[in-house]
């Protein structure tokens, strides 16, 4: 790019363009081009309406059924593996969407705010496509088995609100990831499959980023309004998820991804968060 390039992509326009892109290809592509093009500086934050929010682009495949629906996934064959996989494939995909959703949705925000999650999704992206690629060299797609239908229900109670939403889709939902993944790791080592294997090793790394982002803008957005991050969280569990989230936790994934050991000690019910 020349230095005399003019910043003329609608940010927020371009988002919605990602979010709305049903074919799995182009939604990727338009999203490696879209966070390119921030670093290169060629997008601005203009003033656009906010759409209300809808259901995301996604393909015809997979069916998405309610989790009961969903068969166990069997290290002990073929298709087990690429089911399980294929869970895994959908979560990445449905990541992008939470990502550009979290540029779109809310406004008035540091640049850096644009600048993390633009990041976040980038990197689901890739995440996709690792776990894709891998699902086509041993036969199958996205889209070869039914898939959970819960994963953008969150986005659609947090629409409203940017603190909300950091709390509860990076510290609750993504950082569960952190706390299931090692032993699905140790699943696929123990059937010798080290290419899933290697590939669950970037993405956990890559995840305790995207929930430290959702930590340190839910630390700022509770700092602007002045709440105390602590029994603001601990009510948003409350209200949201019963209080619950199911234990283990690895507590090492979490530390590094922004939680204190109060609210971890709160969450595995040893503690209080006053």
């Amino acid at each position: 790019m020349s230095e005399t390039t003019s910043k003329n992509i609608d940010l927020y326009a371009q988002a919605k363009a990602c979010l709305d892109e049903n074919n799995p290809d182009r939604k990727v592509a338009m999203t490696q081009s879209l966070a390119q093009s921030w670093r290169d500086g060629q997008c601005v934050l203009a003033d656009s309406p906010v759409q209300p929010i809808g259901e995301p682009g996604r393909p015809t495949l997979p069916k998405l059924v309610t989790p009961k629906k969903l068969p166990k996934r069997s290290m002990h064959t073929d298709e087990g593996i690429a089911a399980l996989v294929h869970a895994l494939c959908h979560i990445e995909f449905n990541a992008i969407n939470l990502g550009w959703d979290a540029v779109y949705r809310f406004r008035g925000l540091p640049q850096q705010y644009y600048a993390d999650w633009l990041r976040v999704a980038d990197e689901e992206a890739y995440h996709f496509t690792l776990l894709r690629d891998y699902l086509k060299s041993i036969g199958y797609d996205y889209g070869s088995f039914n898939a959970h239908d819960g994963l953008w229900e969150m986005a659609i109670k947090t629409a409203d609100d940017p603190l909300i939403r950091m709390a509860l889709v990076p510290r609750v939902l993504e950082a569960r990831g952190l706390d299931v993944t090692p032993g699905i790791m140790a699943r696929f080592q123990q059937a010798g499959i080290q290419e899933v294997v290697d590939i669950l090793e970037i993405i956990q790394r890559d995840e305790v980023g995207h929930v430290e982002i959702g930590s340190r803008w839910f630390h700022y957005l509770c700092e602007q309004r002045s709440l105390d991050a602590d029994s603001t969280f601990r009510d948003l569990l409350q209200k949201y998820m019963q209080g619950k989230i199911k234990p283990p936790l690895d507590r090492k994934a979490r530390l590094q991804a922004g939680f204190s050991e109060e609210e971890l000690d709160y969450l595995e019910g040893v503690g209080s968060l006053k």
